[in-house]
């Protein structure tokens, strides 16, 4: 198993890569083929490219042997898109969370039986490479291998590995379609059965099924490079560990122990675990999260099913889908097999949006009426936003969102929820704004309003008294004061009343989030100085956190303020994130605080929260010396990644991160 994970560690098995140089794009528009059959033909293609491979010692089999997947469509057709409908991203499905349970359950053959001729062309593919594969492995003795693909995929799976198989075969398949982002859903309920009767009829051992699961865990980490994100490592490969079950029973089970400590063995960036907990959650759950979270890998991330539950409930979620719920690629909360959401489709700069109110009058009578003045445009801003996902230049013409069809995807998914989530960056920037503002210019009255302007306007260049007044002196989100909470409170409940009742094209709903992705840096990269003391182009703090000068008190005050916000109503996602200096994981009792921290933020109303474990000096060596840091993780936003794969910006502001001790 170690001559597995190292060989993948050493990024040797990308020597059995090829590259595909052909323009399908250019061919399938000259034949004039419609968009499912360029698809499928892609698809068909591709996977006849696949050459079998088997790594050393490994017992889940199919690797990536295609390095790229060319697009199906020449950008004039692209334009073409754009001109008729709203392009998501890249145009194909993503963050979504498919009906893993029935293919598991009943095999490939019989979704070809109720698939289209674009379904039944595609597992033909399917097929024909894991004959491949069962070919190849009955010629390198690989019997064991070669028994399980004689029934997988073409049958349900009747063993936890075949299960396994079947699963990597599906997922495989699902990124070679060119679909992104797919999560593995809540792996420790659909795969437990399997195990369960494994361990009960004795074919397999706790130790045998752990290092099968070790196995299966490396899969991950064969491909995650060729997956597209912003950065390497974000790839979306999401797990959701325990929670409730559909019928609000306890889920966790000996399964989703085995994930925490196979992650925590294996070392490695994927699959991304998160968590599910509530106030009822037992303190040992607890305990297995953050040794996990010592190892260094910036996961689990916890989500609370006290608030999410009733969140999803609240936006017209069915009560059993909304205990079924997991995360999209990094922390937005889709319910598998029945939700086609577009959970970051938009997202409201909230500094931007202080930004543009300060610049609005010359003077604001009293705070109240500068407040107000916020929420209109926080209303205003929210509806720029949702305009431009539904309308062109003609406002009587609808422009609603398109995919590229996905005939193999499709066929997994039961569409019931069309939802769109917008995410809300800059909080903690932005209520610290206003905190300075009401503190200084509207009580204190020691600050004109006119002086903050210029100050603001020229990045405080003539200013460095004041500069560091409101950089380090002013009430701060984090603090767990009144003054900066309160104004993150009112920030939060504009937003999610600005979003109330608003329908997507689609019929769904509109939902607010706390999340950031990569817009921390990106919102902020144009923004001028913020009245908080933030200077022109520094970035936000990430997701939801203070910002990133902001003197706290520690990390208790920290969840203190960020669990006051009505957050079951701004509930699309975005974590509390905190990173904690990896002496604190040093002794018993450091584990034991963390754990209880963690415990405390989910029993006080927190929503989400995801802790890393760093050591600032480590990274600044490691950005000095890569080479002799490869192994080295950190998490970014809601996924995590190899620190020396990152470009700087992002290594820089994790170095820049608050770093907290207990």
């Amino acid at each position: 198993m170690e001559d597995l994970r190292q060989f993948i560690l050493d990024r040797k098995h990308r020597a059995f890569r090829r590259a595909v140089d052909r323009n399908l794009a250019a061919e399938y528009s000259a034949l004039g083929l419609s968009p499912r059959e360029r698809m499928t033909r892609r698809f068909e293609y591709l996977m006849s490219l696949e050459t079998p491979v088997f790594l050393p010692g490994e017992k889940i089999v199919f690797l990536r042997t295609v390095e790229n997947i060319p697009d199906c469509f020449t950008e004039e057709e692209w334009e073409g898109f754009r001109k008729e409908h709203f392009i998501h991203e890249l145009g194909y499905l993503s963050n979504i969370s498919p009906d893993y349970e029935t293919v598991l359950r009943e095999g490939l053959s019989s979704l070809r039986e109720r698939g289209d001729e674009y379904v039944k062309r595609m597992i033909d593919a399917i097929f024909a490479l894991s004959d491949r594969y069962r070919d190849e492995a009955v010629k390198q003795g690989r019997d064991d291998v070669a028994q399980i693909l004689s029934r997988i995929p073409r049958q349900g799976a009747t063993t936890f590995r075949e299960a396994l198989q079947l699963f990597r075969i599906l997922h495989f398949s699902l990124w070679m379609e060119g679909n992104y982002h797919i999560t593995t859903g809540r792996f420790d309920q659909y795969m437990w059965p399997y195990l369960k009767s494994d361990l009960e009829e004795g074919r397999l051992t706790e130790e045998s099924a752990f290092a099968l699961l070790k196995d299966f865990f490396l899969s991950f980490n064969k491909d995650n490079d060729l997956y597209p994100g912003v950065q390497q490592g974000d790839n979306g490969q999401s797990m959701v560990l325990g929670g409730i079950t559909r019928d609000g029973a306890p889920a966790f089970n000996l399964l989703s122990k085995l994930c925490l400590q196979a992650s925590r063995e294996n070392l490695m960036i994927d699959p991304k675990i998160n968590l599910r907990v509530s106030s009822d959650t037992p303190d040992e759950i607890y305990a297995l999260g953050t040794e996990l979270t010592k190892a260094g890998l910036g996961f689990p991330q916890y989500s609370n099913d006290d608030v999410v539950i009733d969140a999803l409930v609240r936006k017209g979620y069915d009560l059993e889908d909304a205990r079924d719920y997991v995360v999209a690629a990094c922390w937005e909360f889709i319910i598998p097999k029945y939700g086609m959401d577009i959970d970051n489709i938009a997202a409201l700069n909230f500094p931007k949006v202080i930004n543009q109110v300060v610049h609005a009058s010359a003077r604001f009578a009293s705070y109240e009426e500068f407040s107000q003045a916020v929420r209109a445009e926080i209303f205003a801003e929210c509806d720029r936003q949702i305009r431009r996902k539904e309308y062109d230049n003609s406002p009587e013409k609808s422009f609603h969102v398109w995919f590229v069809p996905s005939p193999l995807m499709e066929s997994l998914m039961c569409p019931k929820y069309y939802n769109f989530g917008m995410h809300g960056t800059g909080i903690a920037t932005a209520a610290d704004s206003m905190a300075a503002i009401r503190k200084y210019v509207f009580e204190e009255n020691s600050v004109a309003w006119e002086r903050l302007v210029s100050a603001v306007d020229n990045d405080f260049a003539n200013e460095p008294e004041l500069l560091h007044t409101l950089r380090y002196d002013a009430p701060k989100m984090g603090q767990n004061l009144p003054t900066p909470d309160e104004a993150a409170v009112f920030l939060l409940d504009c937003f999610a009343d600005a979003l109330e009742g608003r329908k997507t094209p689609m019929g769904g709903v509109w939902r607010a989030g706390t999340g950031s992705a990569m817009f921390y840096l990106l919102h902020a990269a144009d923004l001028p100085a913020s009245p908080d003391g933030r200077r022109k182009g520094e970035p936000f703090g990430a997701n939801f956190s203070p910002s990133l000068f902001a003197r706290t008190k520690g990390p208790f005050s920290v969840i203190a303020s960020f669990s006051k916000p009505h957050l079951e109503r701004v509930c699309n996602g975005g974590p509390l994130t905190m990173e904690f200096s990896s002496s604190v994981f040093d002794t018993a009792e450091g584990i034991e605080k963390t754990a209880k921290l963690v415990q405390s933020f989910i029993r006080m109303g927190g929503h989400q929260l995801q802790l890393n474990s760093v050591n600032p000096d480590t990274l600044r060596d490691a950005q000095k010396n890569p080479e002799a840091y490869r192994g080295l993780i950190v998490r970014i936003w809601g996924w995590s990644a190899y620190f020396t794969e990152l470009d700087k910006e992002y290594q820089d502001h994790v170095i820049a991160r608050q770093e907290y001790s207990l």
